[in-house]
């Protein structure tokens, strides 16, 4: 563990790639190679920010209820250095003792403390750092822990899934700084008081843009906040003379692999690195002074890079024709069951965002089975065909089918797979740089995220 002549980090960045495994990483890796270098006849993986960091641990996540646990009681271990029960946030297993968390001893210490997430604030990983709730389903209270309580200097990304309006009023009332457009977020300065930064662009369940629609949406001609760019401004909110401690969450990784998108995922784990280069880049404005954590709170999905139909091929820059993650899909969906669209006007809307072709000869050309089972989920998508319910459960997961349908059949073609809609049991990559950087080496449990930074830090329970 740390030496006791080490200096402590002024400034700790936890970055947590919600559902973010080795394969997620790989995939990204991948990917981004392929990209890079599409004539080259050997693979050539590319780096990520945080793939190049000098120490790399691996840690278990297995939590009071499960080997495949949830995101409440995986973010609370680390938080609190606890165990608890699926579904719970820093709370024991008898739901009646709270834990203490890293960011109140920060505070203690009087490090400023920011908290963000692409997905809602009061998700369960963010509310981890801030919040105690026997439930990760009490939004509502939840989040007003969040602005009523003392811990949090700097909350942004999402918005809230609960009273939204309530609870944005009441942190004016509490004495937040509140802006409400980018231009304001973006000229967001130091300042002693605290900052509710919400996009004002928000997607699903309060979340932020999934990177695949802002980065198309971007090109559109709109103005939306990526995820980098709320680690940017909270730097500058939250830098002080005793420094701060800062989660930030890429929480879409996740979300995304329970509905088994993959090049989605692979575009929310290229904003997670984006965000961490933002925190390397600061790092390196401030040598010995900062401490970088890049993990995960689980694996999502059991993606598997290899499928059967492309045998030891994979076919990584196939992904580059996807532009629309499966939620903006939904809503082509929608449009297209509200119109009584027919199969032939879907099939235009896929090949449109995935590239995906009826054309015969072609790198995705559709085969006789692909049409097969695209028919079948749009039928189901339509309301017009039957299945049960354990079909469609294994084929769909709960998901609209014909999103899903496409998605599968484009991640096979780049020789990608998932085993899941729900999370895995998978041991977690733990990434580390700076100050105190080499006691995350080793293999580990989750709980020990919270231990080591303790030390480090040099705060004692």
């Amino acid at each position: 563990m740390a030496e006791e002549t080490a200096a402590a980090p002024k400034y700790v960045f936890m970055f947590i790639g919600d559902g973010m495994g080795n394969p997620q990483v790989a995939a990204t890796q991948y990917y981004v190679g392929s990209i890079a270098n599409p004539d080259s006849e050997v693979p050539v993986p590319g780096q990520l920010s945080f793939t190049q960091f000098p120490y790399l641990g691996m840690m278990t996540t297995y939590d009071a209820s499960s080997f495949c646990p949830d995101s409440a009681s995986t973010a609370t271990s680390m938080a609190s250095g606890e165990k608890t029960l699926s579904g719970v946030i820093n709370y024991d297993v008898t739901l009646t003792t709270p834990f203490k968390l890293i960011t109140e001893y920060a505070k203690e210490a009087g490090k400023k403390v920011g908290v963000i997430s692409s997905v809602s604030v009061d998700h369960a990983t963010p509310a981890a750092y801030y919040a105690k709730q026997p439930s990760r389903n009490d939004y509502y209270d939840i989040a007003l822990q969040a602005v009523t309580g003392l811990t949090v200097d700097y909350l942004a990304g999402g918005g809230f899934k609960k009273q939204a309006d309530e609870l944005i009023a009441i942190a004016a009332e509490q004495g937040w700084m509140v802006p409400t457009t980018n231009e304001e977020i973006r000229a967001l300065n130091t300042t002693d008081s605290r900052v509710l930064a919400i996009s004002p662009v928000l997607q699903d369940s309060a979340s932020i843009n999934y990177e695949i629609d802002r980065v198309r949406k971007v090109a559109e001609g709109e103005d939306i906040l990526s995820l980098a760019e709320f680690v940017e401004v909270g730097i500058k909110v939250l830098d002080n003379e005793n420094g701060f401690f800062m989660m930030c969450e890429g929480g879409k990784v996740d979300w995304s692999g329970h509905a088994n998108d993959a090049a989605t995922s692979i575009h929310e784990t290229i904003a997670l690195s984006d965000a961490v280069q933002v925190a390397v880049d600061f790092a390196a404005e401030h040598p010995g002074e900062c401490l970088i954590i890049v993990t995960a709170d689980h694996e999502t999905g059991g993606m598997t890079i290899g499928f059967a139909t492309t045998g030891y091929d994979t076919h990584f820059g196939y992904l580059t024709n996807q532009t629309i993650s499966f939620t903006d899909f939904d809503a082509v969906i929608a449009n297209l069951r509200e119109n009584g669209a027919s199969f032939a006007e879907a099939m235009a809307e896929v090949e449109k965002y995935y590239g995906l072709t009826t054309a015969a000869d072609q790198p995705l050309s559709l085969t006789d089975t692909d049409l097969t089972a695209l028919k079948t989920a749009y039928a189901m998508s339509m309301g017009t065909g039957l299945m049960s319910n354990e079909e469609a459960a294994l084929l769909y997961g709960g998901y609209e089918p014909f999103s899903m349908a496409v998605s599968h059949i484009i991640n096979n073609k780049a020789g990608l797979s998932y085993t899941s809609y729900a999370h895995t049991g998978l041991q977690i990559p733990v990434y580390a740089m700076g100050a105190g950087a080499e006691n995350f080496s080793g293999l580990y449990d989750n709980t020990d995220i919270f231990n080591r930074t303790m030390e480090v830090m040099g705060l004692t329970k």
